[in-house]
């Protein structure tokens, strides 16, 4: 593992950049600003390498703005209906950043904080960086004194491991995710319209035309939000809500075995992502909104559909809809998840 100063922001805090590497010549790079992944570089079928998630090569670009490349999420993932927060029998209000509600962590979410980093030695010799940081009680509206450990491991088989864990002094909602953006041909390469999508999950909660989550437990069989079997993007867009994707019920509460639910395959490189996770939900993004007003780090724009997200996720509305997925931290115990983004090739 090396690091390299990545950039100073305009409070005078410096950034720094870690790059992981493995034996087979993968490597993952983090900044400590938002723990965003900047590069992902994973082999096709004839063994050449590619950056696979899109982002920017400079820290200015990530500071003003973009539509979440590569960073962690929270306190919450995803939209608060409102921004009405129910939990220990009070009511909090949200900032609500995107009218009506309230989106990935409010104005200053995880995303925008500089995380304290550092490796982590492994029995397999891996490359891990945890990152840490401190959520003041009333951050962004959020109740509890919260710490949250984030710990990015690139294993020998091309496995991206995502592990969080976190405390807190009071009863509080926690439902962290990955933001990256995913293009298995390779970043700045077009869209994601040939890549297929599995997603193994029978049910979803659909959303009304201001993105709000409905609360309401819907079958995917005979929608148009059904990927039980492959499907190619380029073909189930057109009849996606918005052509947005859906938030997809995975299992009730977290579970402590990770078990795979997703797969997405690029018929020309050859590359395939699994994804696991032990968390509740599924955010299936599709890249809707980039409008190709974005450069990215290969100098080339990133069209609508650029590149799709796969956010494991708790219940966003948890709080308010339990029965959908326990997202609550409890003083004394520890909230764990874990994802994995594993890469190889047909």
């Amino acid at each position: 593992m090396t690091s390299s100063p990545f950039g100073t922001l305009p409070t005078g805090e410096s950034v720094e950049k870690y790059t992981l590497t493995n034996f087979a010549g993968a490597s993952l790079e983090v900044i400590t600003y938002g723990g965003i992944v900047t590069a992902l570089h994973v082999p096709d079928r004839e063994g050449r390498m590619a950056d696979v998630v899109l982002g920017f090569d400079n820290l200015d670009a990530y500071v003003a703005g973009h539509p979440y490349f590569g960073a962690i999420i929270g306190r919450i993932a995803g939209r608060v209906s409102g921004g009405l927060l129910t939990g220990n029998s009070q009511t909090y209000q949200l900032v609500c950043n995107q009218a009506p509600n309230h989106l990935h962590g409010g104005d200053v979410g995880f995303d925008k904080r500089v995380w304290a980093a550092e490796p982590v030695s492994r029995p397999d010799r891996a490359d891990s960086l945890r990152l840490t940081y401190h959520s003041p009680d009333g951050e962004e509206g959020y109740p509890g004194n919260l710490d949250v450990a984030i710990t990015y491991t690139l294993t020998a088989n091309n496995e991206f491991i995502i592990e969080s864990e976190a405390t807190s002094d009071q009863v509080t909602p926690l439902s962290l995710a990955n933001h990256s953006y995913f293009n298995l041909a390779g970043e700045g390469s077009g869209t994601i319209e040939d890549h297929t999508v599995q997603i193994f999950a029978e049910a979803c909660v659909m959303t009304d035309d201001d993105m709000t989550l409905s609360g309401q437990r819907q079958p995917v069989a005979r929608t148009a939000s059904d990927f039980r079997e492959a499907r190619r993007m380029g073909d189930a867009l057109p009849h996606l809500f918005k052509s947005h994707g859906e938030n997809y019920l995975l299992r009730p509460s977290a579970s402590k075995s990770v078990t795979r639910i997703a797969r997405v395959v690029d018929t020309s490189s050859g590359r395939t992502l699994e994804v696991s996770t032990n968390d509740c939900c599924l955010q299936f993004y599709t890249g809707v909104s980039l409008e190709g007003d974005l450069i990215g780090k290969s100098g080339r724009i990133y069209p609508q559909h650029g590149a799709l997200c796969l956010e494991c996720q708790g219940y966003p509305d948890g709080g308010s809809h339990p029965e959908l997925g326990d997202i609550l931290v409890q003083p004394g115990s520890t909230q764990r998840r874990t994802t994995i983004y594993a890469f190889s090739h047909l």
